[in-house]
């Protein structure tokens, strides 16, 4: 942990020029959602689109399609090819692909379930599609657990999003492992894995294996259901404007915490609910551009 260097300043915020149009703050294609977990994928796409993504398409199972594109008019919903027939072959791995790299940015896994189809087109993405992904949730489980030494294999620049407990089923550890050394298991992990790993929790920790920041914002009012969702569309959005992956995990989560922060003040932690932070996030952004 010597040779880690501690970040406490935000990253310079993706700019807003005066003749931009949708296409200027990126393309967010977010993967996510099944019976019962339909929430799970409005939450992330319509934080997408809070945290500033100029456009945001939706894909999710077909027996959920009506739901999630009657509960956000502002994204476009489709059905990701061939979830509907259930299956995931060698031949759709092209298709999967071109759909994938139509992206500025991929946010997958909240509520997406872990039927074996879905878990190689998880699987597929992250190993062949070269745009910016965040990893949340089943995404995360779709690789877990990993064989010692095994390495996820990603083509392009990785958000892994875990609470402790996944990181803890990714790495055949335990959550009492994870939360005892936090920082150090972060660290270590993002380094052998090259990626940003955001683990979450009271300071989450942000790391890419060389840099470390441990996030102020947030309160316990966001021990929530879907609170991690919309933290995934967040750094999502903020990667198909521009920012690097690491830059985008450090300022989606303080942006995530500074929502509910604002969110607490004005309603109290005891009944807030994931679409609060949804509400606040437009706030959030006005603290840091003002």
């Amino acid at each position: 942990m010597s040779s880690i260097t501690r970040i406490t300043d935000l990253p310079a915020l993706p700019p807003r020029p005066h003749d931009a149009h949708k296409g200027t703050f990126g393309h967010v294609r977010v993967l996510a959602g099944s019976l019962g977990m339909s929430g799970a994928a409005v939450l992330s796409a319509t934080a997408a689109l809070r945290a500033g993504a100029g456009t945001v398409l939706l894909a999710v199972p077909h027996a959920i399609r009506t739901v999630v594109a009657a509960a956000q008019p502002c994204y476009t919903t489709c059905e990701l090819p061939l979830i509907r027939a259930g299956r995931f072959g060698d031949n759709d791995r092209p298709k999967v692909l071109q759909w994938a790299e139509c992206a500025d940015a991929l946010a997958i896994g909240p509520g997406l379930g872990m039927q074996s189809f879905i878990v190689r087109t998880v699987r597929s993405v992250v190993e062949g599609c070269t745009k910016p992904i965040v990893l949340d949730a089943d995404g995360i489980n779709a690789f877990a657990p990993l064989s010692p030494g095994q390495k996820v294999r990603t083509a392009g620049p990785t958000v892994m999003t875990p609470h402790p407990g996944e990181l803890a089923r990714l790495t055949g550890t335990t959550t009492a492992d994870v939360q005892a050394d936090r920082e150090g298991v972060a660290v270590r992990f993002a380094s052998e894995q090259q990626l940003v790993l955001v683990l979450k929790g009271a300071g989450t920790v942000v790391t890419d294996g060389s840099r470390l920041y441990v996030n102020a914002t947030g309160n316990p009012g966001m021990a929530t259901g879907g609170a991690g969702d919309v933290l995934t569309g967040t750094i999502a959005a903020l990667l198909a404007q521009g920012l690097d992956a690491f830059e985008a995990a450090q300022f989606g989560v303080w942006l995530h915490g500074k929502a509910g922060d604002l969110a607490a003040a004005d309603l109290g932690e005891d009944g807030l609910i994931a679409t609060d932070l949804l509400d606040y996030l437009p706030r959030a952004w006005k603290e840091v551009r003002t």
